[in-house]
Order: C-alpha cells, then structure tokens, then sequence
C-alpha cells in the first residue's frame, strides 16, 4: 500500500470497507451535519482518497477518485448529472474525476493537507498517463449573493475554454454572467472560494460559467477542469517531491 507522508500528516488509498465508512461518515459531517453515512451510486466504482492524523489516527480529508479510459462515457460521472458535458465526450486521453472533497472542521494546516491530497493525486495522474482532471467545486450553503464577488471573478478570469466548456442541463443554475458589469474585489472573492477550488486555479484550472443548486448537499456547485499540461512547472516540482516521500 502507497503512503505519502508531509510533517504529521499522511495519505493513501483506502483498502477496506472501513475505510470507506470513515470516508462516507466524515462526508455526512461535512456535507449534511452530524453523524451518519453520506453514501451514493457513485462509491463503489471510486477508489478513496484519505489524509488522515498521523499522531491521533484521525482522518482529516477525503475524496473519492473515478477513473475514465477517456471522454467517451463522461456522462457516467457524477458531474454529469449537472451539467452537459457533450464537449469533453471528445477528449482522447485518461481522465479522472474528484469527488466529494472535504476536510475535517477540527483539522488545521488545511494548506499541508492539500498539498498532500495533491501530491497524491499526482502519483495517480502520472502513473496513469491523466490528461485531464474534474470535479464539482461546492460552494456550502444556496444563497448566490453570498459568492457574488467570487462568481464574477471567475467568470472575468477563470472560464472554460469554448472547446469544453459546459453547458447548462439542469434548471437550477446562477449564471456567472450576472456579476460582470464590473470589476470584482479579488481578496474577498478568493476569501469565499471552497480551499480545493483555489488550488486548482492556482494550477491553472477552469471552471463552467455557471454554478448549480444542488438542494439536497445544500451547496452551489462548480464545474472545475485542470488539463495536467497546464500545471506551472514548479508546482508539479512541489508535488513530485512531497511524492518522493512514500512508503510502500
């Protein structure tokens, strides 16, 4: 089993049904509040992602990770029950979509714990010849005007190109566009933006020009790409070593 480890921290791949529970039950917390299993369709073809104490043994993050030969069956994510992702049905290389990602209420150095989340995903990506990662970014709570400046940032600066962006599919959705008549304060949109979004446009991801209200998460989700080609060289510098650092 491939461990990475970052300080007191560490990551790997679950290997039990145990350690799926733990990562559906840390979901339900995150997600819906309290205690229990936030558990769906999707679960059983992902491979789970957890970063977890490594002095009290507790997890503190998780994610789940679906894998795709190529674009040709993306309706089968999860993100496709959102959004309409015929443009992507076209992309000839692996790819690999990021599920439900979350860290603890109680966890700190949230920026270690990404970093190492990261870093393991990239052992994957690299090890698998990934071309191209997504996932829904979700914003808690449904009230718009909460994200207004981070909606018309990303809509002035972090758009899709027109060769994959998606399209609207569903009728519940907050179309970017409505804050653009003006410039956006950048500090206070980045300060509103979910941790794991930011760190993908840090690496030069994309997102959709519209979010969807998602009514039974109670959250406003994002479609986000990253094509691997677009990572700034010293990230992936980064990464590569915090990959160095595994034990098998």
């Amino acid at each position: 089993m491939l461990t990475l480890t970052a300080g007191r921290y560490a990551a790997r791949l679950d290997h039990s049904s145990a350690d799926i529970r733990a990562a559906q039950s840390l979901r339900h917390r995150c997600f819906r509040g309290g205690d229990g299993l936030d558990a769906d369709r999707f679960d059983d073809g992902c491979r789970h992602l957890l970063v977890e104490d490594r002095t009290t043994g507790a997890l503190v993050a998780c994610c789940r990770v679906l894998s795709f030969e190529n674009g040709a069956r993306i309706d089968d994510s999860y993100a496709a029950q959102f959004y309409d992702l015929s443009a992507l049905a076209h992309y000839d290389a692996p790819m690999i979509e990021i599920g439900r990602f979350c860290i603890s209420p109680e966890a700190c150095d949230n920026a270690d714990i990404l970093r190492l989340a990261w870093a393991m995903l990239t052992q994957r990506v690299e090890a698998e010849g990934v071309g191209f990662l997504f996932g829904c970014s979700s914003f808690p709570g449904t009230d718009a005007d909460r994200y207004r400046e981070a909606f018309a940032l990303l809509h002035a600066q972090h758009l899709a190109p027109g060769t994959w962006r998606p399209r609207i599919k569903t009728p519940d959705v907050i179309p970017f566009a409505q804050g653009s008549g003006r410039a956006p304060d950048a500090k206070q949109a980045l300060r509103a933006m979910p941790p794991l979004l930011r760190s993908y446009l840090a690496m030069g991801g994309w997102v959709s020009d519209h979010a969807v209200v998602d009514h039974d998460l109670n959250t406003l989700h994002v479609f986000t790409g990253l094509e691997v080609c677009a990572v700034p060289p010293a990230r992936l510098r980064l990464l590569r070593t915090l990959c160095a650092h595994a034990i098998c």
